[in-house]
Protein backbone atom coordinates (compact mmCIF):
# COMPACT_ATOMS: atom_id res chain seq x y z
CA UNK A 1 0.00 0.00 0.00
CA UNK A 2 2.65 2.55 1.04
CA UNK A 3 4.76 1.65 -2.02
CA UNK A 4 1.88 2.45 -4.38
CA UNK A 5 1.30 5.67 -2.46
CA UNK A 6 4.96 6.61 -2.89
CA UNK A 7 4.81 5.96 -6.64
CA UNK A 8 1.72 8.14 -7.01
CA UNK A 9 3.13 10.97 -4.91
CA UNK A 10 6.41 10.94 -6.81
CA UNK A 11 4.68 10.89 -10.20
CA UNK A 12 2.22 13.70 -9.55
CA UNK A 13 4.81 15.78 -7.68
CA UNK A 14 6.93 15.87 -10.85
CA UNK A 15 4.08 16.80 -13.21
CA UNK A 16 3.51 20.52 -12.45
CA UNK A 17 5.32 22.97 -14.73
CA UNK A 18 8.36 24.34 -12.93
CA UNK A 19 12.11 24.95 -13.35
CA UNK A 20 12.98 21.25 -13.41
CA UNK A 21 10.47 20.31 -16.13
CA UNK A 22 11.41 23.41 -18.14
CA UNK A 23 15.09 22.56 -17.95
CA UNK A 24 14.57 18.90 -18.84
CA UNK A 25 12.50 19.86 -21.90
CA UNK A 26 15.13 22.39 -23.00
CA UNK A 27 17.95 19.84 -22.65
CA UNK A 28 16.00 17.25 -24.61
CA UNK A 29 15.36 19.75 -27.40
CA UNK A 30 18.81 21.26 -27.71
CA UNK A 31 20.82 18.15 -26.83
CA UNK A 32 19.18 14.71 -27.01
CA UNK A 33 17.22 11.98 -25.21
CA UNK A 34 20.26 10.90 -23.20
CA UNK A 35 20.85 14.30 -21.63
CA UNK A 36 17.13 14.80 -20.99
CA UNK A 37 16.93 11.47 -19.17
CA UNK A 38 20.10 12.14 -17.21
CA UNK A 39 18.42 15.30 -15.93
CA UNK A 40 15.28 13.34 -15.12
CA UNK A 41 17.24 10.58 -13.34
CA UNK A 42 19.12 13.17 -11.29
CA UNK A 43 15.86 14.88 -10.33
CA UNK A 44 14.34 11.54 -9.32
CA UNK A 45 17.32 10.60 -7.15
CA UNK A 46 17.12 13.98 -5.45
CA UNK A 47 13.38 13.52 -4.89
CA UNK A 48 14.07 10.20 -3.16
CA UNK A 49 16.89 11.75 -1.11
CA UNK A 50 14.82 14.76 -0.04
CA UNK A 51 11.94 12.51 0.92
CA UNK A 52 14.16 10.26 3.03
CA UNK A 53 15.88 13.17 4.77
CA UNK A 54 12.50 14.73 5.52
CA UNK A 55 11.17 11.48 6.99
CA UNK A 56 14.24 10.91 9.15
CA UNK A 57 14.66 14.42 10.54
CA UNK A 58 11.71 16.77 10.00
CA UNK A 59 12.66 19.16 12.83
CA UNK A 60 16.31 19.64 11.84
CA UNK A 61 15.48 20.10 8.15
CA UNK A 62 12.83 22.69 8.95
CA UNK A 63 15.29 24.64 11.12
CA UNK A 64 17.98 24.64 8.42
CA UNK A 65 15.47 25.69 5.75
CA UNK A 66 14.36 28.68 7.80
CA UNK A 67 17.93 29.73 8.59
CA UNK A 68 19.13 29.80 4.98
CA UNK A 69 15.88 30.66 3.18
CA UNK A 70 17.07 34.13 2.07
CA UNK A 71 20.28 32.81 0.53
CA UNK A 72 18.40 29.95 -1.13
CA UNK A 73 15.88 32.32 -2.73
CA UNK A 74 18.59 34.67 -4.01
CA UNK A 75 20.55 31.73 -5.37
CA UNK A 76 17.44 30.36 -7.08
CA UNK A 77 16.73 33.73 -8.72
CA UNK A 78 20.29 34.02 -10.04
CA UNK A 79 20.34 30.44 -11.32
CA UNK A 80 16.94 30.70 -13.04
CA UNK A 81 17.93 33.99 -14.68
CA UNK A 82 21.19 32.48 -15.92
CA UNK A 83 19.39 29.47 -17.43
CA UNK A 84 16.82 31.78 -19.05
CA UNK A 85 19.55 33.88 -20.65
CA UNK A 86 21.23 30.72 -21.93
CA UNK A 87 17.96 29.58 -23.50
CA UNK A 88 17.51 32.91 -25.29
CA UNK A 89 21.08 32.84 -26.58
CA UNK A 90 20.57 29.30 -27.78
CA UNK A 91 17.29 30.24 -29.46
CA UNK A 92 19.12 32.73 -31.66
CA UNK A 93 21.43 30.10 -33.13
CA UNK A 94 19.33 28.96 -36.08
CA UNK A 95 21.75 26.32 -37.24
CA UNK A 96 21.49 24.41 -33.96
CA UNK A 97 17.80 23.78 -34.56
CA UNK A 98 18.16 22.26 -38.00
CA UNK A 99 17.51 18.55 -38.01
CA UNK A 100 20.44 16.27 -38.64
CA UNK A 101 23.14 18.93 -38.28
CA UNK A 102 24.12 18.53 -34.65
CA UNK A 103 26.42 16.05 -32.96
CA UNK A 104 25.98 16.40 -29.23
CA UNK A 105 28.95 15.45 -27.03
CA UNK A 106 28.18 13.93 -23.65
CA UNK A 107 28.34 16.53 -20.89
CA UNK A 108 27.80 16.49 -17.11
CA UNK A 109 26.65 20.13 -17.12
CA UNK A 110 22.89 19.37 -17.32
CA UNK A 111 23.15 17.08 -14.28
CA UNK A 112 25.07 19.70 -12.31
CA UNK A 113 22.46 22.33 -13.20
CA UNK A 114 19.61 20.10 -11.97
CA UNK A 115 21.43 19.64 -8.66
CA UNK A 116 21.86 23.41 -8.33
CA UNK A 117 18.17 23.95 -9.16
CA UNK A 118 17.17 21.56 -6.39
CA UNK A 119 19.54 22.94 -3.78
CA UNK A 120 18.45 26.54 -4.43
CA UNK A 121 14.69 25.85 -4.46
CA UNK A 122 13.14 26.08 -0.95
CA UNK A 123 9.76 24.99 -2.34
CA UNK A 124 11.08 21.46 -2.88
CA UNK A 125 12.21 21.21 0.73
CA UNK A 126 8.81 22.41 1.91
CA UNK A 127 6.95 19.97 -0.35
CA UNK A 128 8.84 16.91 0.87
CA UNK A 129 8.54 18.06 4.47
CA UNK A 130 4.80 18.22 3.88
CA UNK A 131 4.79 14.70 2.45
CA UNK A 132 6.84 13.44 5.41
CA UNK A 133 4.48 15.10 7.84
CA UNK A 134 1.44 13.63 6.13
CA UNK A 135 2.62 10.01 6.03
CA UNK A 136 4.02 10.26 9.57
CA UNK A 137 0.82 11.77 10.98
CA UNK A 138 -1.27 8.98 9.49
CA UNK A 139 1.14 6.27 10.62
CA UNK A 140 1.44 4.85 7.09
CA UNK A 141 5.12 3.96 7.55
CA UNK A 142 4.81 2.61 11.12
CA UNK A 143 7.98 4.45 12.27
CA UNK A 144 10.16 1.98 10.39
CA UNK A 145 13.46 3.12 8.84
CA UNK A 146 13.28 0.38 6.23
CA UNK A 147 9.80 1.55 5.22
CA UNK A 148 11.04 5.14 5.13
CA UNK A 149 13.73 4.07 2.67
CA UNK A 150 11.39 1.99 0.49
CA UNK A 151 8.79 4.77 0.43
CA UNK A 152 11.43 7.31 -0.60
CA UNK A 153 12.68 5.04 -3.40
CA UNK A 154 9.07 4.59 -4.58
CA UNK A 155 8.66 8.39 -4.72
CA UNK A 156 11.83 8.62 -6.80
CA UNK A 157 10.64 5.90 -9.18
CA UNK A 158 7.29 7.67 -9.57
CA UNK A 159 8.95 10.92 -10.58
CA UNK A 160 11.34 9.04 -12.89
CA UNK A 161 8.34 7.56 -14.71
CA UNK A 162 6.98 11.05 -15.38
CA UNK A 163 10.34 12.35 -16.60
CA UNK A 164 10.76 9.36 -18.91
CA UNK A 165 7.32 9.97 -20.44
CA UNK A 166 8.08 13.69 -20.80
CA UNK A 167 11.50 13.23 -22.41
CA UNK A 168 10.23 10.43 -24.67
CA UNK A 169 7.35 12.58 -25.90
CA UNK A 170 9.55 15.63 -26.57
CA UNK A 171 12.22 13.53 -28.27
CA UNK A 172 9.71 11.64 -30.41
CA UNK A 173 7.80 14.64 -31.75
CA UNK A 174 10.41 17.43 -31.82
CA UNK A 175 11.20 16.72 -35.50
CA UNK A 176 7.69 17.87 -36.41
CA UNK A 177 8.56 21.39 -35.28
CA UNK A 178 10.11 24.03 -37.50
CA UNK A 179 13.17 26.09 -36.55
CA UNK A 180 11.04 29.14 -35.78
CA UNK A 181 8.82 27.07 -33.48
CA UNK A 182 11.91 25.85 -31.64
CA UNK A 183 13.06 29.43 -31.09
CA UNK A 184 9.63 30.45 -29.80
CA UNK A 185 9.57 27.48 -27.39
CA UNK A 186 12.96 28.37 -25.95
CA UNK A 187 12.04 32.03 -25.58
CA UNK A 188 8.75 31.08 -23.86
CA UNK A 189 10.62 28.76 -21.49
CA UNK A 190 13.12 31.53 -20.73
CA UNK A 191 10.34 34.04 -19.97
CA UNK A 192 8.75 31.52 -17.60
CA UNK A 193 12.07 31.10 -15.77
CA UNK A 194 12.44 34.89 -15.51
CA UNK A 195 8.99 35.06 -13.91
CA UNK A 196 9.96 32.38 -11.38
CA UNK A 197 13.20 34.25 -10.62
CA UNK A 198 11.26 37.49 -10.09
CA UNK A 199 8.81 35.67 -7.81
CA UNK A 200 11.70 34.32 -5.75
CA UNK A 201 13.08 37.83 -5.22
CA UNK A 202 9.69 39.45 -4.58
CA UNK A 203 8.96 36.83 -1.90
CA UNK A 204 11.95 38.18 0.04
CA UNK A 205 10.27 41.58 0.29
CA UNK A 206 6.74 40.22 0.72
CA UNK A 207 7.10 36.81 2.47
CA UNK A 208 3.34 36.43 2.73
CA UNK A 209 2.99 35.73 -1.01
CA UNK A 210 4.91 32.47 -0.65
CA UNK A 211 1.97 30.87 1.09
CA UNK A 212 -0.57 32.08 -1.44
CA UNK A 213 0.79 30.40 -4.57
Amino acid sequence: MFIALGLLIGFFAAVPLGPINVYIVSQTLKRDFFHGMMCGLTASLLDAFYCLVSLVGIASVTSALHKYSILLKIGAAVLLTWIGIRLIVHARKDEEFREGQKVVPKSPRPVITVVLLYVSNPTLYIFWLGVAGMVSAHGWLAHSRSRDFIFSVACGLGSLLWYFLLVRYVQKYHHLLKARTFRNIFIALAVFLFILAAYSLVSLVFPSISGKI
